[in-house]
């Protein structure tokens, strides 16, 4: 990743890849959605109410990998002192959030006709609620300091610390007795979906990972030309007060 560590090659490698990942996310998307919602057939127990996990299953997946990606960045930036990980680090952090309070609002309403509540406080939900506090504590420090570099990296910390929450998250339908569902895709004995909805379930996982790429890039950008308009200010003020001050020495 070194080779993309001088913002001005990652900015015109983006450039590049920008338009061909857009694309290709908003093919994945149709192809998704046509699976999910024509292709696939009801389940003889929940009825059409599953199609609420094309949606809610592929956020979560996001949500989480969000926030790995958020945390081997923090390692790399604290560790290697990578340029562009900070910068990664909070691109990533509001997608993540988004996603995390996608399968949250997803999953309420999915749990309403099948467990007779929206919220129960069990180990995966509650679990995956503190992620979301996570997500929100990452972006308020790095928002939190002055100095912008004192913030990214007590929000590399935090983030780093926070990442015990994701074994939690997924092995916690298997340490304790909860309302969610046990793992019925990536299990020992492989998954116990019926192809009919797995394949669908696939399709729109990758149109929600191209979708995340493609946000993540896109604010990357944004970051990189903010503190790059930013420099050129401050060096613009600094050069027309270092003549400001010549002048009255005259």
């Amino acid at each position: 990743m070194h080779r993309f560590a001088n913002p001005g090659r990652f900015l015109r490698m983006a450039d590049r890849l920008q338009p061909w990942l857009i694309t290709t996310t908003i093919l994945a998307f149709l192809a998704g959605l046509y699976l999910a919602l024509w292709q696939s057939p009801a389940d003889y127990q929940q009825g059409e109410t599953v199609r609420i996990m094309y949606i809610h299953v592929p956020a979560a997946w996001l949500a989480m990998f969000a926030y790995c990606l958020i945390a081997v960045a923090s390692a790399s930036a604290l560790i290697w002192r990578h340029p562009l990980a900070h910068v990664a680090a909070e691109a990533a952090s509001p997608v993540g959030a988004g996603f995390t309070l996608i399968a949250l609002v997803s999953g309420s309403l999915w749990g309403r006709p099948m467990w007779g509540v929206y919220w129960v406080w069990d180990a995966r939900l509650t679990s995956f609620l503190l992620l979301f506090f996570l997500y929100l504590g990452h972006m308020a420090l790095i928002q939190a300091f002055d100095d912008r570099q004192r913030g990214q990296r007590t929000a590399a910390i935090l983030a780093l610390v926070g990442a015990i929450n994701l074994p939690v998250i997924k092995f916690s339908v298997d340490w304790w007795n909860t309302l969610h569902q046990p793992a019925s895709i990536l299990r020992s004995g492989g998954p116990s979906i019926d192809s009919s909805m797995l394949s669908p379930l696939f399709s729109m996982a990758i149109a929600f990972q191209l979708f995340f790429f493609v946000v993540l890039l896109a604010r990357m950008k944004a970051v990189l030309l903010e503190a790059r308009s930013q420099s050129l200010l401050f060096n613009r003020l600094r050069m027309q007060a270092a003549s400001t001050g010549g002048k009255r020495a005259n």
